[in-house]
């Protein structure tokens, strides 16, 4: 089960002995091969409440991340599921609450999906993973899935555009004035065209229309309707996830697997920022890690 990490890039400091102590811990903990390890991060301007359905594996379900925060995960091979960002929630100690946005009813911790519109990160665990990011239910907040030193296709899927800022008006979710998601056309119209169901229900008169072209234009490596598979459903063995809310598709993202450290590489040469980020980054997991490994 996780641990989050609570601090900030600001505020934390390691020394190098607590460092050598830390990958210490790390080289001699035992993660079996046939899990899959999940880091979960935030990079939202603001407090989200991930929810994970089915979430045995993942602190019941339903967890909150504030601003920066990461919690690291562990799923077995044969795990099904989804990864959604919950928003505007407030719960109270017994988590018991409610959201603006992907609520799975009244619960903190969740047993069912979230309601629409939400985005997506869904998995399907086997020798070779599935994995894609879908916006058929609506968007409401971006979201990346990156694989960490699999073999295959293994390619960024999802959204690091906010369809918010694009939404076409009748599509818009609202509150107090402000669009917090983005409805899908089926969701708003409920038409057969739009929803893929009826004479619509196949891959060849299930068309892109105007809504689902405007998605794709601002998520061009998600689901944008039901049968958006080409360009959107990706393929890895043997890898690790980071799953990144509002992160950038160039961001350096890092994970812990098989006694090494392991990071993605941004495109072009790397500045020193992002040298520098992506030591923050490996030093931050490092202390997750061992902080998720010997409580």
């Amino acid at each position: 089960m996780g641990k989050d990490w609570k601090g900030n890039i600001d505020s934390w400091k390691i020394t190098s002995r607590e460092m050598k102590m830390v990958w210490d811990s790390m080289s001699r903990a035992k993660v079996s091969e046939s899990a899959r390890i999940f880091t979960i991060i935030n990079n939202c301007k603001e407090t989200i409440w991930p929810g994970v359905t089915p979430g045995g594996n993942f602190n019941g379900g339903g967890f909150e991340l504030k601003q920066g925060q990461s919690m690291v995960f562990t799923a077995p091979v044969g795990w099904v599921g989804r990864i959604w960002g919950r928003t505007g929630c407030n719960f109270d100690k017994n988590g018991k609450g409610s959201c603006q946005t992907g609520a799975c009813g009244s619960s903190l911790k969740c047993t069912a999906s979230g309601k629409t519109p939400a985005s997506l990160a869904e998995f399907t665990l086997a020798a070779l993973d599935y994995y894609d990011v879908s916006l058929v239910d609506g968007f409401n907040l971006p979201i990346l899935i990156t694989p960490l030193h699999g073999s295959g296709n293994c390619s960024i899927a999802g959204c690091d555009g906010d369809l918010r800022t694009q939404c076409p008006s009748e599509l818009a979710a609202k509150a107090n004035g402000n669009v917090v998601a983005c409805r899908s056309a089926c969701d708003v119209f409920n038409t057969d065209e739009y929803c893929c169901r009826g004479v619509f229900g196949n891959p060849v008169t299930c068309q892109p229309t105007y809504y689902s072209k405007k998605f794709k234009s601002v998520c061009p490596t998600a689901y944008s309707y039901a049968y958006d598979d080409p360009t959107s459903i990706f393929t890895c063995s043997g890898t690790d996830y980071v799953v990144a809310f509002c992160s950038s598709r160039n961001q350096p993202v890092c994970t812990y697997h098989n006694n090494r450290l392991v990071c993605n590489e941004s495109k072009g040469s790397k500045s020193s920022d992002e040298r520098w980020w992506s030591l923050i980054l490996a030093s931050m997991l490092a202390v997750n890690y061992l902080y998720w490994t010997i409580s």
